[in-house]
Order: structure tokens, then C-alpha cells, then sequence
């Protein structure tokens, strides 16, 4: 084994760890985080079947390859819904994400429906590049709320890895397909170097998310056990008494 599948070996196995903390921390039906969990779950069983450790079909493998590419900007801009600013931008990312599969979809039926590497080939281009442009917008609002207000830290990790994650994928993407560089062992590396990286960055940002989630559930809890106690003690204080007595008038 030589340094080059040591680094594939850590890049694949990087990308469960963000898996078992978003299953160990309870994050799994939270919000958007399903989408990131079936987003590394696929990532992670595709590279680790790419490794040879478990025996596939070659064929099987291929098509799982290309699922991956078609799924990987519908799962992550499901996932970017959680950094939405406001309801009414929630609401338009939420519109892009099925217009994006229809464009899926017709570039496979141009193509006779074969589910091909060149159908996933074109539609890898202009999904790397729209994730990498919302996610660079989140991340400058962030990164303000981070700065200037000392909170939402896990926030910022989090969309900081996918920034630099599709900042990586998007400069393979142009290199090994659009340039077709002869140098593919080093761009493979390059992908083994920018999957650990930010996996381990959004790692970090899901445990202080986490943290943060825990803490706005704490406090939502408090806020309705207040509603409760001084609800009830306004219909108090407003119920006419029952005993109250009643005088002639004069």
C-alpha cells in the first residue's frame, strides 16, 4: 500500500464522520440535515466501494457513480435551505431545487434516457457552480453574524466547509474534465486533501451546532412554560369574581 491509498483511505473514512455526528448528536430529522446525511452517507459508501475493500459489480458501481453526481447539488441545496436568510428566500431555493432535477431530467432524455457519465458530466458543471455561489453568499452573512455579534459559530464551520469543499470540486471539475490535465493522480489528490479538510471543518461546525440547537430548544422550552404561568395569571387577574357584591342603584 503506498501513500497514495493512505490518502484515499483517510478521505473516505473522513466523510462518515460528519454521518455518525449528525446520527450520534440527534440532528437526523432536523431541518435540512437529512439531505446532508444521505448526501456523505452516498459520498462515503461510493469512495469506499471505489477502494476495493468490498468486492462490487463493476457495472453497479458505474451507476452508483452517476447517481452520485446527479443527486449531489439537489441534496445540497436541500440542505442550504438552512441558512436562509428569510422565509421568502427559503421559499425560492426550495423552487430551484425541483427545476434543477427537471433539467436533470431533460439532459438524460436528450441522451435516450442511458444515465450516462457525460449526462452527469453537464450536470455537474452548473451545479458545482450554483452551490458554490449560495454557499458564498451564506458565508459572508455568516461570517458578519459571527464577527460582529460573537454567535452562530457552528453556522459559519459549516458553510465555510462547503465553500471551500466546492471551491476544490469546482477547480477539479474545470481541471480533469474541461482541461482533461494528464496529471490525474495529483487531482485525485487534490480531491483526497479538499474531502478531508472540509470534512473535518464541517465536523467541527455540526458539534457547535449542535450546541446551539440544544440551546434554542432550552429556550423555547422556557418561553412556553412562561406563556403557560402568565397566561394563566392574566385570566386571573381579568375573570370578573363570582362573589363579587352587587349594590342598588341610587
Amino acid at each position: 500500500m503506498n501513500w497514495f491509498n493512505v490518502m484515499g483511505i483517510i478521505s473516505t473514512f473522513s466523510l462518515f464522520v460528519p454521518v455518525l455526528l449528525i446520527v450520534a448528536l440527534r440532528l437526523t430529522w432536523y431541518k435540512s440535515f437529512p439531505a446532508l446525511l444521505v448526501y456523505y452517507t452516498m459520498t462515503f459508501c461510493f469512495n469506499l466501494l471505489s477502494l476495493d475493500f468490498i468486492k462490487a459489480d463493476k457495472q453497479f458501481l458505474y451507476y452508483f457513480g452517476v447517481a452520485n453526481n446527479f443527486l449531489d447539488a439537489p441534496l445540497m441545496l436541500s440542505f442550504m435551505t438552512y441558512f436562509s436568510k428569510t422565509g421568502a428566500f427559503r421559499k425560492k431555493m426550495k423552487l430551484v431545487i425541483p427545476a434543477f432535477v427537471l433539467f436533470e431530467i431533460i439532459v438524460i432524455a436528450i441522451n435516450h434516457f442511458r444515465f450516462t457519465i457525460q449526462d452527469a458530466i453537464i450536470v455537474l458543471g452548473p451545479g458545482l457552480l450554483f452551490v458554490f455561489g449560495l454557499s458564498l453568499l451564506f458565508f459572508i452573512h455568516q461570517a458578519k453574524i459571527t464577527i460582529i455579534h460573537q454567535k452562530a459559530v457552528g453556522k459559519a464551520l459549516v458553510v465555510s466547509s462547503i465553500l471551500f469543499a466546492y471551491g476544490g470540486y469546482s477547480f477539479i471539475y474545470v481541471v480533469y474534465y474541461l482541461l482533461k490535465t494528464p496529471y490525474k493522480t495529483d487531482t485525485f489528490l487534490v480531491y483526497y486533501l479538499v474531502s478531508i479538510f472540509s470534512s473535518l471543518l464541517l465536523s467541527a461546525g455540526i458539534i457547535f451546532e449542535r450546541q446551539r440547537v440544544r440551546e434554542l430548544r432550552e429556550l423555547q422550552t422556557a418561553r412556553k412554560e412562561l406563556k403557560v404561568v402568565y397566561g394563566r395569571a392574566e385570566k386571573i387577574e381579568t375573570a370578573p369574581s363570582k362573589k363579587e357584591p352587587r349594590y342598588k342603584p341610587m
